[in-house]
């Protein structure tokens, strides 16, 4: 894999065309955009197309040559290019050449050109191929899980155990000294989750309301707070309350929050099922996708383009910024993200297209109509009104191209499925959902 400082090195696919722009062309070209510009400009104390032309000239002769010399210069170069048969990715570096001609203007146009790709041999290679069946465990698991997504808190009158709240103050000191960040009143901690640090919630655990205790905390060595880590401080807690949890019943009213509006549970299961079919398939499917990026990222070596790299990086940039805000986070007064930051995943996505497009020219896997419909739908139904959504997606070009480009992403897949040995193996359910403890 190409590291960063691979990426800023010289690049194999670097090419260099010198370019020569007559003078006189330009001149001529400049005299012509003047002309037309003259008819329509307008100056103050003139009327429109009445301005002298060597007014207009003085006023926008400037501009205008250099927009001349630059359309020159790409009609020169592109000339340049077509003759050698090359393809040009990303935009060119123009370098200003000395010429002892009078006459002309000489330049060099320094650029990358796309790689030839050689797709490699995917059929001795071996895909884990993972199957599901939702049955009514997995049901049964995920309407829990949706149980515990609604939980409530009632006092209980007794020690705390793992899975209740606890509403404690407490007050840290490290050596007798209290720290900044130590110290809490009204805290609310549910024993189990994660939240705090081991050695805090097992000293938690057992404590009843009113109660105070001192428990010892170990830091780890690689805890944030460099002044705390591997170090053990003293926390005094004073419980406030015991709260035990309260899961609602799985009746008409959990059906209604669920989405079934006549509260029938036997629906609600229903749906349960439906959903975490296409869940479970979509996860599955990408497992596999991911799988067959690898094998085809292990067997088609490719040089990649640094001008599509750092363009690539620059997207994600913008869009880990437009996630952000999205999520309801603002960027604003936040240094701008460094695209620098994105350079290895930019690496595999410009290589992965790479690989895709000679292998979708090769192997005719373009994507047909039916195919791209079938996305949309696919999409649409996880929604209430799927007719509008597919409506939508029909209207907007953009999100019409970005569906077919998944159904290219499918056709690939299969097509490497198809050429690649597979074997199947049982997915575990909570593993495959993010549910493993």
């Amino acid at each position: 894999m190409q590291t960063q400082e691979q990426i800023a090195a010289p690049s194999a696919l670097e090419r260099r065309i010198d370019v020569i722009v007559a003078l006189a062309d330009v001149e001529r070209e400049v005299e012509q955009r003047l002309k037309r510009m003259s008819k329509t400009v307008k100056m103050a104390g003139f009327r429109p197309g009445k301005v002298p032309f060597k007014m207009v000239a003085q006023t926008y002769g400037e501009q205008t040559r250099s927009e001349a010399i630059g359309a020159a210069l790409d009609h020169a170069f592109g000339e340049k290019v077509r003759e050698q048969k090359l393809r040009v990715a990303g935009y060119p570096r123009i370098e200003p050449k000395p010429t002892a001609n009078d006459s002309q203007l000489e330049f060099s146009a320094v650029f990358e050109v796309y790689p030839e790709v050689v797709l490699g041999d995917v059929s001795a290679r071996e895909i884990e191929k993972q199957t599901l069946v939702v049955g009514d465990v997995e049901v049964d698991k995920t309407i829990e899980a949706l149980r515990k997504q609604r939980v409530t808190y009632a006092a209980a009158a007794r020690p705390a155990q793992k899975e209740d709240r606890v509403v404690i103050d407490f007050l840290g000191r490290l050596d007798g000294t209290e720290f900044p960040g130590g110290k809490a009143d009204d805290f609310a901690l549910v024993l189990g989750a994660g939240r705090m640090l081991p050695d805090f919630e097992k000293g938690v655990e057992g404590i009843s309301a009113g109660e105070k205790r001192t428990i010892d905390v170990n830091f780890p060595e690689d805890y944030n707070n460099k002044e705390l880590a591997g170090k053990t401080a003293q926390f005094e807690i004073t419980c406030k309350s015991v709260e035990a949890t309260q899961l609602p019943p799985i009746d008409a009213e959990f059906a209604r929050q669920l989405g079934i509006a006549d509260g029938d549970v036997a629906k609600m299961r229903s749906e349960v099922r439906a959903n975490l079919e296409r869940e479970v398939n979509k996860r599955l499917q990408q497992k596999i996708k991911t799988s067959v990026m690898e094998i085809l990222l292990d067997v088609t070596p490719v040089d990649v383009p640094k001008s599509l790299v750092e363009s690539e990086s620059r997207q994600m940039a913008e869009q880990m910024v437009r996630d952000m805000e999205a999520r309801g986070m603002s960027a604003k007064g936040m240094p701008p993200l460094d695209p620098a930051l994105f350079i290895e995943p930019a690496i595999r996505r410009v290589k992965l297209g790479l690989i895709f497009a000679e292998l979708v020219k090769a192997r005719e896997l373009h994507a047909r109509p039916e195919q791209v419909k079938t996305v949309v739908e696919d999409f649409a139904a996880t929604f209430e009104d799927p007719k509008e959504v597919v409506r939508w997606y029909y209207s907007q070009p953009q999100r019409l191209a970005e569906a077919e480009a998944l159904a290219v992403e499918n056709n690939v897949v299969e097509w490497v499925l198809a050429t690649a040995k597979t074997r199947e193996v049982p997915a575990i359910f909570d593993e495959l959902m993010g549910n493993a403890a």
